[in-house]
């Protein structure tokens, strides 16, 4: 028998094939990677979302405890003025200080003479702290502790800013960590608001 030997085309179809092949091969393997690579991504991108998750409620957690921190301090340095340890002004001024830094709103302490003595029964000089906000008028009491009778003095001091400027309150506002049980009924029906820290004041 006369041996057989492949054609030019018989050998070119057989090279085509086998590139074919290769090629398919190739193609699978490039999307293999492809697929690979796109996961490690996608678990990449989950786990640096993770850990960003994790570092803000880290962050979270930090600044309540530090604000818890501060509050505490403040108690702290009420009780001081309380027993004459640290001066009223200063606890005052540093509640004044949380609002501003907090809030962005200027807190301008008033003073000014009554001279009727409308507030305490005799002429006297009057102090109040007063935030301008969008055109709304909050009057504050910025004190460590208020009694039953600091509440109603608040609310006469009010009053009389009301009645001298022509222009009535749209919040009033008592600051502080210590409010008297019989304070805080009389704030109630006076319809004056009060908070214990100035953090806890929405001044919106």
């Amino acid at each position: 028998t006369r041996e057989h030997f492949p054609t030019k085309v018989e050998t070119e179809d057989r090279f085509t094939r086998m590139l074919d092949e290769l090629a398919r091969e190739r193609e699978a393997q490039d999307r293999k990677w492809a697929e690979q690579k796109a996961e490690d991504k996608r678990k990449w991108e989950e786990q640096n979302r993770k850990w960003e998750e994790s570092n803000r409620r880290f962050d979270e957690v930090h600044r309540e405890i530090m604000a818890q921190s501060k509050k505490l301090d403040r108690s702290i340095g009420a009780l001081g003025s309380r027993w004459g340890l640290q001066s009223e002004k200063a606890f005052r001024d540093a509640l004044a200080g949380i609002l501003v830094e907090s809030f962005g709103v200027e807190v301008v302490n008033v003073n000014e003479f009554d001279a009727e003595g409308t507030v305490f029964g005799r002429p006297d000089q009057i102090e109040l702290d007063i935030i301008i906000k969008n055109g709304s008028l909050i009057i504050c009491e910025l004190k460590s502790s208020v009694d039953k009778p600091a509440m109603y003095t608040f609310e006469r001091k009010v009053r009389f800013y009301e009645r001298r400027h022509r222009r009535q309150a749209n919040r009033m506002i008592v600051v502080s960590p210590m409010i008297d049980h019989r304070a805080r009924r009389v704030g109630e029906k006076l319809g004056i608001e009060m908070y214990p820290d100035s953090l806890d004041v929405p001044v919106t």
